[in-house]
Protein backbone atom coordinates (compact mmCIF):
# COMPACT_ATOMS: atom_id res chain seq x y z
CA UNK A 1 0.00 0.00 0.00
CA UNK A 2 1.51 2.95 -1.06
CA UNK A 3 1.37 6.27 1.78
CA UNK A 4 -1.41 8.31 -0.72
CA UNK A 5 -3.44 5.29 -0.26
CA UNK A 6 -2.53 5.01 3.37
CA UNK A 7 -3.74 8.76 4.21
CA UNK A 8 -6.54 8.23 2.04
CA UNK A 9 -7.70 4.94 3.90
CA UNK A 10 -7.10 7.11 7.43
CA UNK A 11 -9.31 9.78 6.36
CA UNK A 12 -11.87 7.66 4.92
CA UNK A 13 -11.98 5.78 9.15
CA UNK A 14 -13.17 8.99 9.93
CA UNK A 15 -15.85 9.27 7.59
CA UNK A 16 -19.29 8.22 9.13
CA UNK A 17 -20.99 7.55 6.12
CA UNK A 18 -18.40 5.20 5.02
CA UNK A 19 -18.03 3.79 8.62
CA UNK A 20 -21.78 2.92 8.44
CA UNK A 21 -21.69 1.24 5.27
CA UNK A 22 -18.62 -0.93 6.33
CA UNK A 23 -20.92 -1.82 9.48
CA UNK A 24 -23.47 -2.92 7.19
CA UNK A 25 -21.38 -5.12 5.18
CA UNK A 26 -19.80 -6.73 8.57
CA UNK A 27 -23.04 -7.40 9.35
CA UNK A 28 -24.26 -9.34 5.90
CA UNK A 29 -24.27 -12.89 6.37
CA UNK A 30 -22.55 -13.98 3.81
CA UNK A 31 -19.60 -11.92 4.93
CA UNK A 32 -19.38 -12.82 8.24
CA UNK A 33 -19.12 -16.53 6.35
CA UNK A 34 -15.80 -15.61 4.32
CA UNK A 35 -14.41 -13.90 7.47
CA UNK A 36 -14.52 -17.09 9.02
CA UNK A 37 -13.09 -19.39 6.19
CA UNK A 38 -10.02 -16.94 6.21
CA UNK A 39 -9.50 -16.77 9.97
CA UNK A 40 -9.84 -20.49 9.59
CA UNK A 41 -7.17 -21.23 6.86
CA UNK A 42 -3.75 -21.85 7.73
CA UNK A 43 -1.98 -18.63 6.38
CA UNK A 44 -3.91 -16.15 8.17
CA UNK A 45 -3.03 -18.20 11.44
CA UNK A 46 0.59 -17.72 10.44
CA UNK A 47 0.37 -14.59 9.28
CA UNK A 48 -1.65 -14.01 13.02
CA UNK A 49 0.90 -15.57 15.31
CA UNK A 50 4.02 -13.88 13.20
CA UNK A 51 2.17 -10.61 13.62
CA UNK A 52 1.87 -11.31 17.54
CA UNK A 53 4.84 -12.15 18.09
CA UNK A 54 6.64 -9.34 16.65
CA UNK A 55 4.41 -6.50 18.71
CA UNK A 56 5.93 -8.11 21.51
CA UNK A 57 9.17 -6.83 20.93
CA UNK A 58 8.82 -2.86 22.10
CA UNK A 59 12.04 -2.12 19.65
CA UNK A 60 10.18 -3.47 16.79
CA UNK A 61 6.89 -1.58 17.68
CA UNK A 62 8.75 1.81 17.87
CA UNK A 63 10.02 0.85 14.49
CA UNK A 64 6.83 -0.17 13.13
CA UNK A 65 5.34 2.67 14.58
CA UNK A 66 8.05 5.39 13.27
CA UNK A 67 7.96 4.05 9.89
CA UNK A 68 3.97 4.43 9.49
CA UNK A 69 3.79 8.00 11.13
CA UNK A 70 6.53 8.90 8.29
CA UNK A 71 4.64 7.10 5.54
CA UNK A 72 1.39 8.65 6.88
CA UNK A 73 2.49 11.94 7.05
CA UNK A 74 4.09 11.44 3.14
CA UNK A 75 0.87 10.29 2.26
CA UNK A 76 -0.90 13.28 3.86
CA UNK A 77 1.15 15.44 1.64
CA UNK A 78 0.58 13.30 -1.21
CA UNK A 79 -3.62 13.80 -0.98
CA UNK A 80 -3.10 17.13 0.19
CA UNK A 81 -1.04 17.91 -3.51
CA UNK A 82 -3.44 15.52 -5.33
CA UNK A 83 -6.48 17.14 -4.41
CA UNK A 84 -4.93 20.80 -5.24
CA UNK A 85 -4.04 19.35 -8.93
CA UNK A 86 -7.79 17.81 -8.94
CA UNK A 87 -9.17 21.50 -7.82
CA UNK A 88 -6.72 23.42 -10.48
CA UNK A 89 -7.48 21.10 -12.87
CA UNK A 90 -11.59 21.09 -12.33
CA UNK A 91 -11.69 24.90 -12.02
CA UNK A 92 -9.83 24.52 -15.44
CA UNK A 93 -12.35 22.43 -17.14
CA UNK A 94 -15.22 24.35 -16.12
CA UNK A 95 -13.77 27.55 -17.05
CA UNK A 96 -13.25 25.95 -20.25
CA UNK A 97 -16.53 24.56 -20.29
CA UNK A 98 -18.00 27.59 -20.03
CA UNK A 99 -15.92 28.88 -23.01
CA UNK A 100 -17.03 25.79 -24.84
CA UNK A 101 -21.01 26.19 -23.79
CA UNK A 102 -20.39 29.94 -25.36
CA UNK A 103 -19.04 28.69 -28.80
CA UNK A 104 -21.52 25.84 -28.94
CA UNK A 105 -24.27 28.22 -28.61
CA UNK A 106 -22.43 30.38 -31.12
CA UNK A 107 -22.51 27.15 -32.85
CA UNK A 108 -26.13 26.58 -32.82
CA UNK A 109 -27.42 29.88 -33.28
CA UNK A 110 -25.50 30.29 -36.32
CA UNK A 111 -26.70 26.43 -37.58
CA UNK A 112 -30.27 27.73 -36.88
CA UNK A 113 -29.66 30.79 -38.46
CA UNK A 114 -28.29 28.82 -41.74
CA UNK A 115 -31.33 26.28 -41.59
CA UNK A 116 -33.79 29.27 -41.39
CA UNK A 117 -32.33 31.25 -44.84
CA UNK A 118 -32.18 27.55 -46.38
CA UNK A 119 -35.89 26.56 -45.81
CA UNK A 120 -36.55 30.25 -46.76
CA UNK A 121 -34.51 29.68 -49.96
CA UNK A 122 -36.55 26.46 -51.09
CA UNK A 123 -39.39 26.58 -53.59
CA UNK A 124 -42.68 25.64 -52.33
CA UNK A 125 -43.04 22.20 -53.90
CA UNK A 126 -46.97 21.12 -53.96
CA UNK A 127 -47.77 17.83 -52.56
CA UNK A 128 -47.47 14.99 -55.30
CA UNK A 129 -50.18 13.05 -55.47
CA UNK A 130 -49.40 9.71 -58.03
CA UNK A 131 -52.88 8.07 -57.57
Amino acid sequence: MNSMMLAQLMQDLQDPEIMREAQKMMNDPSFQEQMKKMTESQGFKQHMQASQDMMKDPEKMKEIESKMQDRLKEGNEMLAKYKEQEKEHLEKEKKEGGEAEKEDGDKKVAAKKEETEEAEEMPDIPSLNLN
